[in-house]
């Protein structure tokens, strides 16, 4: 699950008084939800400096946005139920009961990790760029891709960039008046993280999409956005952290379009007239 699986994932990472109160909210996540921080604090041998501490180093805006998010989390957990991975012999139905409950699974924790704050200032940046490029690489370079195709498709001046070079050249030509994006399940992988560090130095607004938790990427990013953290099994092809980061850019691509419906409706309609009557062209002289 997204805020759980971030904690353990970062136990070896933490100072003592910070693992031990990690250890606590793991082993008891739903008594934690009904405490104040005082009451946290005293139950887990820690300070309320120490709990806030631990808050912020989680990427959350404070222990009322920790509680809040941690309770989302644990009221899906049930109907959810735990990601499964690919195992020899499956059944087909199964298969498809498998995939399925693992999409709505990582889409759930998703949502229950995006910040509004974070989404709006990334929608206005969006907006209000002369530039938008877009960085990813294997499979988090398909979803940039995505983006970039319903970015054109409302006239925004968007490119994306898989090429290592091609990305730091990219980068280097940004101004202030841009707008980087870059997209890595780990948030470490060291493509991403160069042309996004390039990319800040120049003065562009930089946006992360990794998984949640803290991340090298993330730390160079002005506005950092998260999708689920499980991506345990390796014989998925990274499907769950793909559906993940697709769900970002599609509410990022919705809230950017409904916020200036006037604006970007007609390019949408115009862009989907075009491509209809060459289609319709096509089918009518075909080769």
């Amino acid at each position: 699950m997204g805020i759980l699986q971030a904690i353990e994932d970062r136990l070896d990472t933490l100072h003592p008084k910070e693992r031990e109160l990690a250890e606590k909210l793991l082993g008891h996540p739903q008594e934690a939800v009904g405490m104040t921080i005082s009451k946290l604090a005293e139950w887990t041998g820690a300070s309320s400096a120490t709990v806030s501490r631990f808050c912020r180093a989680m990427q959350f805006q404070s222990f009322a946005d920790f509680k809040m998010k941690l309770a989302a989390e644990l009221a899906s957990q049930p109907a959810a139920g735990q990601y499964q991975d690919i195992v020899a012999g499956n059944p087909l139905a199964d298969i498809v009961s498998a995939i399925t409950a693992n999409h709505v699974r990582s889409l759930t924790d998703t949502t229950n990790l995006l910040d509004l704050q974070q989404l709006r200032a990334a929608i206005s940046a969006l907006h209000g760029a002369g530039r938008i490029d877009l960085y990813g690489v294997a499979t988090s370079g398909l979803v940039a891709e995505d983006f970039f195709h319903k970015l054109i498709r409302i006239g925004k001046a968007a490119a994306v960039f898989s090429d290592h070079h091609m990305q730091l050249t990219s980068a280097a030509s940004l101004t202030d008046r841009d707008v980087a994006v870059g997209i890595s399940y780990s948030g470490e992988t060291l493509e991403i993280i160069d042309a996004l560090r390039y990319a800040a130095e120049r003065g562009a607004t930089t946006i992360s999409i990794t998984r949640f938790g803290q991340s090298t990427l993330s730390s160079h990013a002005s506005i950092r956005l998260f999708t689920s953290s499980s991506e345990a099994g390796m014989r998925r092809g990274d499907m769950a952290s793909r559906i993940a980061q697709l769900h970002v850019v599609d509410v990022l691509f919705t809230g950017l379009v409904s916020e200036h419906f006037d604006e970007y409706v007609p390019r949408l309609e115009r862009s989907f007239q075009t491509v209809r009557q060459y289609t319709g062209k096509r089918e009518r002289n075909p080769s």
